[in-house]
């Protein structure tokens, strides 16, 4: 099986789509042997911030000498991103392995796995013949019955920001929503949440009290900002002065908090991580897609977020960086995402808009955005190919303005590519 093949494979059963439960993860885990129970894992839940929050304690662990796993979803520019062992992606050899293996295991299942069943178990079948000491792990969507809740208790269960996504599988409000993610504390483990609303972290705290744990709240008041730019932002938190991170953005000042509070917890319980391991951990975290500075002249940045919570945070941001650059808009979007939303408030940052096609079968078609953006009263054109669209804003942007990419992570990956042929 080579990679083609592999991705092939894994691909097939995309048509499933997302089918909440653990019945066949399970099935199929036990079939090969139970690789993740050789694991330790940090389990991370959550609506926004919770890739970032994955990257920072991998990074952390990493710096502190331990064989650190990342699972995360999706991917920007490779399949491989998904899995990787100190910053490194998995092999496309390691990957068509495992893929061969597992096929013959997942074919003989009457309820076949989904796409995303595949990939976790294929995973943790990397992580363990890789011996990892520790995994931090990203929940795919909700919690509780999230395919990655197959795992027994970890080391911790990290609740991120909540906000209201995916309600027609979770729930319509947050609390319900906390509900579901929270389904991922289990007995044994310890738990950090970031910091919500009374009601939402109630429904947190109830879940710990039902299971046994100790919930730790992020301080999001210790958090003392000092300095910020285009390459990074310096902050204080409680006993760290000056800590370096090069994500932007006050949310990821609080999800930094959140994976100091982790830290913590993990010290506590016998994890071998000094001060300066976390130091060297958050100044050496990258996580592409994140209000993502990429080119300097114009200035291009790329930004992932999608839904209101994200778009409150873009919009800070823009305020916080942006303000002074004339702003051309580089944008797709997928037709079943809350647009509106997405644009209504970042229109009156923009000077004018550049729409495309993301590639994606949930795409909505960049003639049918460009219609539906005219209506802030900016000029807007539409682009057949990414390619032509990134290369009509950089020239539309001139020198002294500013690209924003954001809208859909699915067309990251061309974004970049299209960058490097220029």
């Amino acid at each position: 099986m080579n990679i083609n093949e592999a991705l092939q494979y894994i691909h097939a059963v995309c048509w499933k789509g997302s089918i909440p439960g653990l019945s066949r993860i399970d099935t199929l885990l036990e079939k090969m042997g139970r690789p993740e129970r050789q694991l330790k894992f940090i389990h991370v839940a959550g609506t926004n911030g919770k890739g970032s929050t994955c990257a920072m304690l991998a990074s952390v662990l990493q710096h502190a000498g331990y064989k650190t796993g990342l699972y995360t979803s999706p991917y920007i520019v490779s399949f491989n991103e998904r899995i990787q062992i100190n910053g490194e992606n998995i092999p496309d050899e390691a990957l068509c392995q495992i893929t061969e293996a597992v096929k013959p295991l997942a074919d003989s299942m009457d309820d076949k796995p989904t796409e995303f069943e595949l990939v976790t178990a294929i995973g943790f079948a990397y992580f363990a013949h890789e011996h990892c000491d520790v995994v931090v792990c990203e929940v795919g969507m909700g919690g509780e019955f999230d395919a990655t809740n197959v795992i027994l208790p970890p080391e911790a269960a990290v609740i991120c920001n909540i906000g209201l996504d995916h309600t027609e599988v979770l729930g319509d409000t947050l609390e319900k929503i906390a509900a579901t993610k929270s389904g991922i504390i289990k007995p044994g483990c310890d738990a950090v949440c970031y910091r919500e609303s009374e009601s939402v972290e109630a429904v947190i705290q109830s879940r710990c009290d039902q299971v046994g744990v100790t919930l730790h709240k992020a301080d999001f008041d210790a958090i003392r900002p000092v300095s910020h730019a285009l390459d990074g932002q310096v902050f204080s938190w409680n006993r760290f002065d000056a800590l370096h991170l090069p994500l932007l953005g006050e949310h990821q000042l609080k999800n930094a908090a959140v994976v100091l509070t982790t830290v913590d917890t993990l010290r506590a319980r016998g994890w071998t991580i000094s001060d300066e391991n976390i130091r060297a951990g958050l100044a050496a975290v990258t996580w592409p897609g994140r209000f993502e500075l990429v080119r300097r002249e114009p200035l291009f940045i790329i930004d992932g977020g999608h839904n209101p919570q994200c778009i409150e945070a873009l919009t800070k941001n823009i305020r916080e960086y942006l303000s002074d650059c004339p702003l051309t808009v580089l944008t797709g979007v997928l037709a079943d995402k809350d647009y509106a939303c997405m644009y209504e408030n970042v229109a009156p940052f923009a000077r004018e808009f550049i729409t495309v096609t993301p590639p994606n079968p949930r795409a909505l078609d960049g003639e049918k955005l460009a219609e539906y953006l005219q209506q802030f009263g900016k000029p807007v054109t539409a682009c057949p190919e990414i390619a032509e669209g990134v290369k009509t804003a950089i020239a539309r942007a001139g020198k002294g303005g500013a690209v924003l990419c954001y809208g859909s992570l699915y067309m990251i990956g061309d974004i970049k590519a299209a960058l490097q042929h220029l």
